[in-house]
């Protein structure tokens, strides 16, 4: 058999594999039937390669020839198996919108909408007054030094008052892994008064600041959680005197609470304050109780924060000279107001996650 005549039959069985494999593919009905044809004409043991093997019977100068039409052939069948693939998944998703039959005229599956924490519903009611008076929102980090936790706050390592405010330390010399890497006691803040210490060291007075966030205390009951929240608001300036903190105070307690709501200051001490004073309201739970209250103890009166004028020893620790300026600090618990506000006698719902007590605000 002449080369020539080789060649030719080998064009021909190319051109009938070609007709076949067209044909076939344009008639397939699914993505596996058509995969399966590919495998069939264009696979490693398919027809297309069975035809290629004669290729080593014909000389040197024909075989580019018919190896040129061999590919062409297969970039052909290629092209038209990839056509056919994106035709079949176009058919399928038809099929499927179709088998839905969505009535767009039908109205919409409605959205619950959320709510706002009743815990951040109240912070921001109480920052939105402090902003009404001229007050700057000021936060802080949630983990402290002993300086600006205590030190600087008038409260010494041998003051009776850290045990009150007993915490959480993460590290350096008082215990730790961390302590290999912290020349510093590091601890969860028992308040945001290190906040005011921070200001008042980058910023000389007039100062005007409150101070929300997150604070932590080794308490676990009905009424205290070791987590919770408390804003705190520090004002200094010169001839600031106990009359503006009782104005500013009267304001706030009387926008967040009832504006004829009473209260009353009595004396106390904190160690970075003096003279000190705890706030009562009025019991706003008497008139629901039968008898004596349970939540006033029959008294009357409720504690709601603690107040007071900035010790001239806190001003020593950021360098301001008490002898020009004056200033007075509050604290107040987010927890205890949302607790009054909303007639909740547990702290602990706050934080349980329950959608029945959520819901209700």
């Amino acid at each position: 058999m002449t080369e020539i005549l080789f060649k030719e039959i080998l064009f021909n069985k190319l051109d009938e594999l070609k007709k076949e494999a067209i044909a076939s593919f344009a008639g397939v009905r699914s993505e596996e039937e058509l995969y399966a044809l590919k495998v069939r004409y264009l696979g490693k043991k398919g027809l297309l390669t069975d035809i290629l093997k004669d290729l080593g019977n014909v000389g040197a100068e024909v075989r580019p020839v018919i190896g040129a039409r061999a590919n062409e052939l297969k970039g052909e069948l290629e092209e038209t198996y990839e056509r056919q693939s994106r035709e079949l998944k176009n058919r399928k998703i038809q099929a499927e919108l179709e088998a839905e039959n969505v009535d767009v005229t039908l109205p919409g599956t409605p959205v619950s909408w959320g709510r706002a924490h009743p815990i951040n519903r109240v912070l921001s009611e109480m920052k939105a007054i402090f902003r009404e008076m001229g007050f700057t929102i000021c936060e802080g980090p949630e983990i402290e030094t002993d300086f600006y936790n205590f030190e600087a706050l008038n409260i010494p390592k041998d003051h009776p008052a850290r045990d009150m405010q007993d915490t959480f330390y993460l590290g350096g010399p008082i215990g730790g892994n961390v302590g290999a890497y912290c020349n510093t006691p590091l601890l969860l803040r028992t308040h945001t008064s290190p906040v005011q210490i921070r200001v008042m060291q980058k910023q000389k007075p007039p100062i005007q600041m409150v101070s929300p966030g997150v604070v932590y205390r080794r308490d676990a009951d009905v009424t205290h959680s070791p987590m919770f929240h408390q804003i705190e608001g520090l004002m200094v300036d010169r001839h600031i005197t106990m009359a503006h903190l009782k104005g500013v105070l009267e304001v706030f307690l009387r926008k967040i609470f009832d504006p004829d709501i009473k209260l009353k200051f009595r004396p106390s001490f904190f160690p970075f304050t003096e003279p000190s004073a705890e706030v009562d309201i009025e019991c706003m739970f008497c008139e629901r109780e039968g008898g004596i209250c349970r939540v006033c103890k029959g008294s009357g009166w409720l504690e709601i924060m603690g107040c007071g004028m900035v010790d001239p020893a806190v001003f020593k620790f950021v360098n301001i000279d008490p002898k020009i300026y004056t200033g007075f600090a509050f604290g107040i618990g987010v927890e205890r107001v949302a607790m009054l506000k909303y007639g909740i006698n547990d702290i602990r719902l706050f934080y349980e996650n329950d959608l029945r007590f959520l819901e209700q605000f």
